[in-house]
């Protein structure tokens, strides 16, 4: 009973440590999907809060967006509000608020009018990333060759559409736009670049640590440590089993049998016909005056398939005046 209730604890605390940790998780943090930072118009938006019940986002022009009290869904690390459609007014900075009144991060976009957009990170990149810019043109799907312009400047031109910027840094970091010739310019966006030397080069202790406060890890060795007390509590009770199985009861004579007696005969009623001779000595009288104050009287028990019977045998004394011992005298 004491290990049943101490498996019992540990899911109980395997349980709590999962949903606190969901509840942790990125918590007051806000994606985007698609991450980009330009749209065209009548496209849909999907913003992510990380560590909240209800995704409840904030347009710094609109304040609190009552279209997500119809699209407001829960995931595995919080919620989600859908723009199913978005306008050039809905262009500007998105966050939102936990109960306790703590802002999340914000995140910028812009919604455009025209042929052409830059699709760019909405939210920062780590340093050594790939980042991919797309100039992409509204009326056509088929790729078209584009020029990338960084703070005003060309850096590159492509025939696909799209430019590469291998292990980012941040120099890299900026504004950014395109340019496609026939269909137009896009509107500007900001690359943001993180610092991604922390998050690459950390210490074994950090790691080891990082790891072990993970609650899936958490929850392996617990559930790893139920399985030992499970495993050692069948042990044990196999054990006991084994050993009331194995203790030898002592002897107890047969009912009619003397004290004299330590076990049993068994005669086999089948067996061919054996003489058995037993050995009585009876004490005589002590009135009775005789040399020999024992004498030995034979007995043989003749077996047969039938019937057992005693059949007695006396052998007179060698010396002495004592009558011989009969049947019926015993």
């Amino acid at each position: 009973m004491e290990v049943t209730a101490l498996c019992i604890k540990l899911l109980m605390i395997a349980m709590l440590l999962l949903c606190e940790h969901d509840q942790k998780v990125n918590a007051d943090s806000l994606h985007i999907g698609p991450n980009r930072a330009q749209f065209f118009e009548y496209e849909s938006v999907t913003f992510y809060c990380e560590g909240v019940s209800y995704c409840e986002i904030v347009h710094e022009s609109k304040g609190k967006l009552s279209s997500c009290n119809k699209t407001n869904k829960r995931t595995a690390t919080g919620s989600s509000c859908t723009l199913t459609h978005v306008y050039t007014d809905d262009s500007g900075e998105f966050w939102f608020e936990t109960g306790g009144g703590k802002r999340s991060n914000s995140v910028n976009i812009i919604v455009s009018a025209g042929s052409v957009i830059l699709e760019i990170p909405a939210l920062p990149v780590m340093e050594g990333e790939a980042v991919t810019l797309t100039c992409r043109n509204k009326t056509t799907s088929s790729q078209t060759s584009a020029h990338f312009y960084h703070y005003g400047g060309l850096i590159g031109n492509s025939s696909a559409g799209n430019m590469i910027i291998h292990g980012v840094s941040k120099p890299d970091e900026g504004i950014y736009k395109c340019n496609i010739s026939g269909a137009g310019e896009s509107a500007e966006s900001r690359l943001i670049v993180g610092d991604g030397q922390k998050e690459t080069v950390t210490s074994p202790f950090k790691e080891t640590f990082s790891l072990i406060s993970n609650p899936w890890f958490i929850l392996t060795v617990l559930f790893g440590v139920l399985l030992m007390l499970v495993g050692l509590l069948y042990f044990v009770r196999s054990s006991c089993q084994r050993g009331k199985e194995n203790k030898v009861s002592p002897l107890r004579p047969e009912p009619g049998s003397t004290g004299n007696q330590t076990g049993s005969e068994s005669i086999n009623s089948t067996t061919s016909a054996t003489a058995i001779y037993a050995v009585v000595t009876k004490n005589r009288k002590e009135t009775e005056i005789d040399e020999s104050p024992h004498r030995s009287v034979y007995y043989v028990l003749g077996l047969d398939a039938d019937s057992q019977q005693l059949e007695p045998s006396v052998i007179p004394p060698s010396t002495g005046t004592n009558p011989p011992l009969t049947g019926d005298t015993l």
